[in-house]
């Protein structure tokens, strides 16, 4: 077996979809199906026996829940990378599932090329949401910062833990990575941006680079709540 594979573990009730999701992988040489588990106990006691590179975690299965197993994975294997995926378009299973440490959330629907992408980016340390379902977070966690109840707004915070308490680090990054973090906090692609602001899609992505250095952030997903809880994202910023 390479070294560099991308060792995966699949952690889903239905026993159908994990052999397809399964024969989806191995028809790729970069990665390793190194095992699957039909709930989330046997999930828990594989990722800490196995220490997968991205575990990929259904959310709802019968007794424990996809996001609290994903929380004692992280446990027991505190470098594997939890990516959510499931059919459950739920803003609230998004944002706790983030909380308990998921580095992403997929919907089931997607195209098959686009989860071979997102499972290599979780790979890389990156986050990965859905499209469909990053505006359902950007809006939770503005609504929470606009004044929700305290309990919708503790709900609302994904673990951003590297999140700055000074709104003054913004003041670290040029005009062009704050106009940049206000696109991100509508959730716009690096595609989008581009086209936008007519610049090279390579480009942006260097932006959002340095950006997240500066500001000490790890992902895209913890930039986007960043920029809506600091009040960035309106269409009236300048």
């Amino acid at each position: 077996m390479s070294e560099d594979r991308i060792r995966v573990l699949l952690v889903d009730d239905h026993t159908l979809f994990r052999s397809g999701i399964r024969s989806l992988l191995q028809s790729y040489a970069c990665f390793e199906v190194v095992g699957e588990a039909g709930d989330g106990r046997e999930g828990i006691r594989l990722a800490g026996q196995l220490k997968p590179h991205v575990v990929l975690l259904d959310n709802n299965m019968p007794g424990l829940s996809g996001r609290e197993a994903a929380r004692l994975m992280l446990e027991v294997a505190p470098a594997t990378r939890v990516l959510m995926l499931t059919v459950s378009e739920d803003s609230e299973d998004l944002i706790e599932s983030l909380r308990a440490g998921a580095c992403g959330y997929l919907l089931k629907n997607i195209q098959a090329e686009t989860l071979v992408s997102a499972i290599k980016t979780a790979a890389q340390g990156e986050s990965v949401v859905s499209p469909q379902m990053m505006g359902k977070l950007l809006n939770g966690v503005r609504n929470a910062a606009g004044g929700a109840s305290a309990g919708v707004a503790s709900a609302a915070r994904p673990p951003v833990s590297a999140l700055p308490a000074d709104a003054a680090e913004l003041e670290r990054l040029s005009p062009r990575e704050r106009e940049i973090l206000q696109f991100i906090a509508r959730g716009q692609s690096n595609k989008e941006i581009a086209r936008a602001l007519e610049l090279a899609e390579s480009t942006v992505k260097i932006h959002v680079q340095n950006m997240l250095r500066k500001l000490n952030l790890n992902s895209r997903v913890q930039a986007a709540v960043y920029a809506v809880e600091k009040g960035l994202g309106s269409h009236a910023d300048g």
